[in-house]
Parts: C-alpha cells; sequence; structure tokens
C-alpha cells in the first residue's frame, strides 16, 4: 500500500528522502560488507587485537579490519587521521558517491549541513599518545610527537567531513550517549524541515579504545561472549566501533536529479527517563515515550510498523526495559512485529551506533528484508519479542520501520524510516512523478 500526503490524515506536507549510504564496520569498509555480513546471521564480534586487554574480564569486540591497500590513498591526510576520522570520511564518500553526488557537486556550501553523534572521537589516538609519554620516559626519550591529542575533540570526525565537502552550513555534533546517533538524524529532519539546509549529511563515527572497553567491563555489563539481545541467561554488551552515513534531502530534490532513493526519513522522537546514571527505568516509560513521539512525528501508527531494529544491548536491564517499552506503545501487536537487533552483528558503537543502525535499517528496507540477529539460545520470557533469526525475514507487510536507542542518563531516541514506496505516494501527490 502506498500513501498519499494529501490524503494521508497524519503524513506531514513534506517528504525527506535518503538518497545514499556509508558505513565502516567489523564486517568491512563499505555498506555492502555490512549488508552481507547482516545477511549472514553470522557475527563480527570477535577476538580483540587492538590493544592489550589481557587485564579485562573480556576480550572480545567487534573490530574494523585492516583497511583495503588501495583505500588509505583515496583519503588525503590518512595517516595524520585518527581511526573516528579515518571511518567518517570513507563512509561520507560513499554515501556521497551513492548518492550521485561528488564532494564538489553540492548544493551552495552554507546549504549543505553536518549532524553527528559520537563519544570517543580520537580518545585511542590520545591514549597512545599518554602511553609513548610515560614508556618514553622510563626509556630515557626526550621527544614525543603530542600531534594525536588534537584527535581528542568529539566534533573532529563532523569537523573532518565538513571540510571533505566544503559545508558551511550547520556542522553539529551530538553526545547523549548511546542516543546520539539517532538524534543526529533528528537534528537533520529539524534542519531539512525547517528550510536551513537542502541536503543533510547524518551520522556519526567511533572508535575502540582502552576507556570505555574498561569502563564497561568494570561495570560488569560485557559479556564474555557475543551478545545475545533478548535471550534467557544473556550477561551483557559486546563493543564495535565503525562509522554510519546517510544522505537525506527533500523528496523534490532528489526526483529533479534523478536520484535514486533507498527509503524516506519520517520522524523522530526523544524522551528522558530521569531515573539513574546507568540504570534504565524499569517499566520503560521512557522506551515508550520516545517510540509514540517518533510515530507521532512521521504521521503514521503503531499499526503501521512494519519491523523493528531495537537498541538492543544484552544487558538483563536494558533489554526488558526496551521491550516494556515496546508493549507500551505499540500495544499487543509488538510481539507480532518482526525484530532485529544489529548490535548483535556488529557491537555497541555507544554514540554512534544509532547512525550504524539507521543505516541497517534503510538497508532492510530498500531490500526488502530483515536480517537476522545471530546468537543462539531461548527467547526470554521477560522478553517475548518476535526477534527475526538464522535467516533473512521478507518484510511482511507495507509500513515504516522503527530504530531505537536509548543510553545512558536515560537519553532515549527513536527514528522512523519508511521504504521508497512512501515517498512515492508523496512524489505522485506533490509532483505528479511516479518513484520507482
Amino acid at each position: 500500500m502506498s500513501h498519499d500526503a494529501s490524503t494521508h490524515p497524519l503524513r506531514p506536507a513534506r517528504t525527506f528522502v535518503v538518497t545514499g549510504l556509508g558505513a565502516v564496520s567489523a564486517w568491512g569498509w563499505s555498506a555492502d560488507d555490512l549488508w552481507r555480513g547482516l545477511l549472514s546471521g553470522r557475527t563480527a564480534i570477535g577476538p580483540l587485537d587492538r590493544f592489550p586487554a589481557a587485564e579485562q574480564r573480556t576480550r572480545l569486540a567487534a573490530q574494523v579490519p585492516a583497511p583495503p591497500g588501495d583505500l588509505p590513498a583515496r583519503v588525503a591526510d590518512w595517516n595524520e587521521l585518527s581511526q573516528a576520522e579515518r571511518f567518517a570520511l570513507v563512509a561520507t564518500l560513499e554515501a556521497v558517491g551513492a548518492a550521485g553526488l561528488a564532494p564538489g557537486e553540492l548544493p551552495a556550501p552554507h546549504r549543505t549541513g553536518v549532524f553527528f553523534g559520537g563519544s570517543t572521537a580520537g580518545m585511542f589516538e590520545t591514549e597512545e599518545t599518554i602511553r609513548a609519554l610515560l614508556v618514553g620516559d622510563r626509556a630515557g626519550a626526550t621527544r614525543t610527537d603530542l600531534a594525536p591529542l588534537t584527535s581528542q575533540p568529539l566534533d573532529n570526525p563532523a569537523g573532518a567531513v565538513a571540510r571533505l565537502l566544503g559545508a558551511a552550513g550547520p556542522v553539529v555534533t551530538v553526545s547523549s550517549a548511546c542516543a546520539s546517533g539517532t538524534q543526529a538524524v533528528g537534528l537533520a529532519l529539524d534542519a531539512l524541515r525547517a528550510g536551513e539546509v537542502d541536503v543533510a549529511v547524518t551520522g556519526g563515527a567511533d572508535s575502540l579504545c582502552r576507556l570505555t572497553y574498561a569502563g564497561f567491563n568494570a561495570l560488569r555489563v560485557v559479556d564474555a561472549e557475543a551478545c545475545r539481545p533478548f535471550r534467557e541467561g544473556r550477561t551483557g554488551m559486546s563493543l564495535g566501533e565503525g562509522a554510519g552515513i546517510l544522505i537525506i534531502e527533500p523528496l523534490e530534490r532528489a526526483v529533479a536529479r534523478g536520484a535514486t532513493i533507498l527509503g524516506s526519513c519520517l520522524g523522530v522522537g526523544n524522551s528522558c527517563d530521569a531515573h539513574h546514571m546507568t540504570a534504565p527505568r524499569p517499566d520503560g516509560l521512557g522506551a515508550a515515550l520516545a517510540t509514540e513521539r517518533a510515530l507521532a512525528d512521521a504521521g503514521v501508527t503503531a499499526d503501521e510498523v512494519a519491523f523493528l531494529n531495537a537498541h538492543g544491548t544484552g544487558t538483563p536491564l536494558n533489554d526488558a526495559s526496551e521491550w516494556r517499552g515496546f508493549a507500551r506503545a505499540l500495544g499487543p501487536r509488538a510481539a507480532e512485529i518482526p525484530l532485529t537487533a544489529t548490535k548483535a552483528s556488529i557491537g555497541h558503537l555507544l554514540g554512534t551506533s544509532g547512525s550504524l543502525e539507521a543505516v541497517a535499517t534503510v538497508l532492510c528496507l530498500d531490500a526488502g528484508l530483515v536480517h537476522p540477529t545471530p546468537g543462539g539460545g531461548t527467547i526470554d520470557p521477560e522478553t517475548p519479542a518476535r526477534l527475526v533469526r538464522g535467516e533473512p525475514l521478507p518484510i511482511e507487510r507495507p509500513g515504516v520501520a522503527l530504530s531505537t536507542s536509548f543510553g545512558f542518563g536515560g537519553a532515549n531516541a527513536a527514528a522512523a524510516f519508511g521504504p521508497a514506496r512512501f515517498a512515492a505516494g508523496s512524489a505522485r501527490g506533490a509532483l505528479g512523478t511516479e518513484v520507482a
């Protein structure tokens, strides 16, 4: 079923569409690598060797592999960049290329905005510099290169992307725990709706580092094996790294330039638990509010949800709270809606998790498939989700997908994405044009 913006009672009048995707993940350095890995039903979570982890409780992570041999040559100043900046630039180049835009072919610089979420930026490089200082002092060294310390600010990946594209519109970085990437999508959508930008580059990039790895191990919320969201006996999360980038623009602009439409960005909702520094609100109220607000912002109802890409960290408290939030927001249908959890495949990217999971969600919509969630075990009766496992599941009914992100401090965000046919209905009503 297609929806026409002129007849649907809730749908906002203007439609904004996704025309490009880019990704770097533990599956590889492209969105194609990510998609193949997700469809495999396996996990990319494995032994960590980026830095020593022998003294930690766990020794697994979803680590990005070494780049293909020719890749560094495509990115200027590769050796001067932090890991997070490299991830961001590679994913952005892929996304703008997929959108049919070269960096010099974007709209006027002040009409292009960059909206990022993140949490670690160049922390790994800072740690390496401090380690070299300490080791160097003991070895009698007299000089240490301190330049990597400049990669520390959280806005560095977004700034690197702005310089790459010549984007002089708003360049914003959100750091709101695990909700950051999804909130960045919301800021991009706000700027597009307000007419502040013509093209929004939104996403994020984060790398593994000692600080977060040791911190989550100290909290005892990391599983010694690959995480298994919504399963009985689950004991925690698995950390990951990478980048996810989406190019979002008005439907009419995409149609006018003949762009391929991968999906539509319909709405984003936010809330705060105001409950605890690390633990989610047990009754799921905050998760429910973010979900309900995303649906309302998108102008759709709970009956139109085709599948869920859950935050799904694999921690006992978070999965339980999220499920109760879905039950509140979606009612009895919650247990019938197919649900996937991308983190079981690529790990938890913290502030960037919502960005890469948004990419995964649009890939699912574009292919008409819900990717499976890796890991065995019985579904926890306290979280009776219809978890997609084993094989990809064809999307059974037309509708929207929800990608959810619920973080420390009770920061909650949910984003609603639609398939290209949602945009097609709007195109017929607004432009008299059919969008494939």
